[in-house]
């Protein structure tokens, strides 16, 4: 292999995110043997970067004040001064990854990768990078020669988090190599997700619809189901697109972002923006009626059907109980 695997791990109120852990899932299966570097770029970051160290057995620091608030265009002249030119950065494919990642590669003359789920072996300095198109139906399988390092953009859920957190690693304080941290972009606010009548982000199961669900009448099905169980009715985004529901009820990067127990997604496909939305690592049932719909590769159990004809019958069954 090329080079050391870095990863930069992203964070909220102090928090670090689902992906931190996923992140070093992502870095085994690009070499199993291997010990990725985290890179925690903030501040006032001492207590999160302890956190950090738990599943890292090295923890780079960049604390600064210009880092109180996300700005990837500062973000990307750190990453410049500070890493190797052969090392390989993975990143979330979230807003702020995207944001981020393709401007780092073009600056580091490196590959880009986006929205990653898998990969497979090196062979010499090429690897492979598994992508998936339209939808999940078919899979990319993306070879790029990794002798000057590779930017990588890992689609968040695809990897299960390595919650061992045996590491007790080092942090490194590399602040003093920032260098010049101007920049042209200026911070003005962070809009907060409206909360409606149901704050979805405080329960413990959800049913969650998409299109699948075909038309506003048949969301009465999954209400139903949602009654019986004790739970509460989410979507995707089609569904507050169409009106259907408000924006509250939405899971997703452009939504709310929840940390259910259970995690029924009913017709839904599966994108990473809505992926992106689920965190906590809950139990997650998918029931679709295309065998071929990417969410089935992230949940626990997946039913092949069509969630019209489906749903009524769980919920019978639930009541039956």
């Amino acid at each position: 292999m090329a080079g050391q695997i870095f990863t930069y791990i992203t964070f909220k109120n102090g928090v670090p995110d689902d992906s931190a852990l996923e992140l070093v899932t992502a870095a085994k299966q690009i070499a199993p043997d291997a010990s990725p570097t985290a890179v925690v770029v903030g501040s006032g970051i001492d207590a999160l970067c302890g956190e950090v160290a738990a599943s890292y057995a090295e923890v780079w620091k960049i604390d600064n004040e210009a880092f109180a608030n996300p700005n990837a265009e500062v973000t990307r002249k750190v990453l410049m001064n500070i890493l190797p030119n052969d090392g390989i950065l993975l990143l979330p494919h979230d807003t702020f990854g995207m944001d981020l990642a393709p401007g780092l590669s073009i600056k580091m003359e490196s590959p880009f990768v986006p929205d990653t789920v898998g990969f497979e072996a090196v062979e010499g300095s090429m690897l492979k990078c598994v992508r998936q198109e339209y939808g999940g139906a078919a899979s990319t399988h993306v070879a790029c020669d990794i002798a000057n390092g590779v930017i990588i953009n890992v689609r968040p859920g695809a990897f299960q988090p390595d919650e061992s957190k045996a590491a007790s690693g080092q942090v490194i304080d590399k602040s003093a190599d920032a260098g010049d941290l101007s920049t042209k972009r200026v911070y003005l606010e962070t809009v907060a997700a409206e909360v409606g009548d149901v704050d979805i982000t405080k329960e413990d199961v959800l049913v969650s619809i998409g299109r699948g669900i075909e038309d506003e009448d048949n969301i009465e099905i999954a209400e139903d189901l949602a009654k019986a169980m004790g739970a509460v009715v989410s979507c995707s985004r089609p569904i507050v697109d169409a009106k259907w529901l408000e924006k509250s009820r939405q899971v997703g990067t452009s939504g709310q972002t929840v940390k259910p127990k259970v995690y029924l997604a009913c017709g839904i496909s599966g994108s990473f923006q809505h992926l992106g939305g689920l965190k906590g690592n809950p139990f997650v049932v998918a029931i679709n009626k295309n065998a071929k719909a990417p969410i089935f590769q992230i949940a626990d159990v997946g039913i092949e059907a069509d969630i019209l004809d489906f749903l009524p019958e769980l919920t019978e069954a639930i009541e039956a109980l």
